[in-house]
């Protein structure tokens, strides 16, 4: 049924409970793919340049972020595909979830408080919204 998924990580805890449930739900079908989309997002992308030494620690600490998920994957045998995207995060899932065909996104809730959300929007909201495929929220 959900044979090509997609898995929005951003290394916070979160997206780590999203991870159980795609594993979960992989394996629940022969020949399923899971891809992880990490989205390295434009304004935080400055900040963290600034305070990095070298391009190759910049890379180590963003790897480091996602290294519980990968694991995670790993522990399971489980085989996935990473995809690192530059923008912001709502519309570079959206876009990436469409021009792939992908049958299911899998993203964490942000846990925005509910002035936080009306205003800003989450984006997994953004995400849920746009995207043509079915989406689960993992809280």
């Amino acid at each position: 049924m959900y044979k090509k998924k997609l898995l929005a990580v951003d290394g916070s805890v979160h997206f780590e409970r999203s991870t159980d449930h795609a594993i979960q739900l992989g394996k629940l079908t022969t020949d399923a793919e899971v891809e992880l989309i990490y989205v390295l997002d434009y304004s935080k992308s400055k900040s963290e340049v600034l305070h990095s030494g070298s391009a190759e620690a910049l890379e180590q600490a963003r790897r480091l972020k996602l290294k519980k998920i990968e694991e995670k994957f790993q522990t399971e045998e489980f085989p996935y595909k990473l995809t690192m995207r530059h923008g912001e995060p709502g519309p570079t899932i959206v876009s990436y979830t469409n021009d792939n065909h992908f049958d299911l996104v899998i993203i964490g809730s942000r846990g925005l408080n509910s002035f936080q959300e009306m205003v800003l929007g989450s984006v997994s909201h953004k995400v849920a919204k746009r995207v043509d495929c079915p989406v689960l929220i993992v809280k």
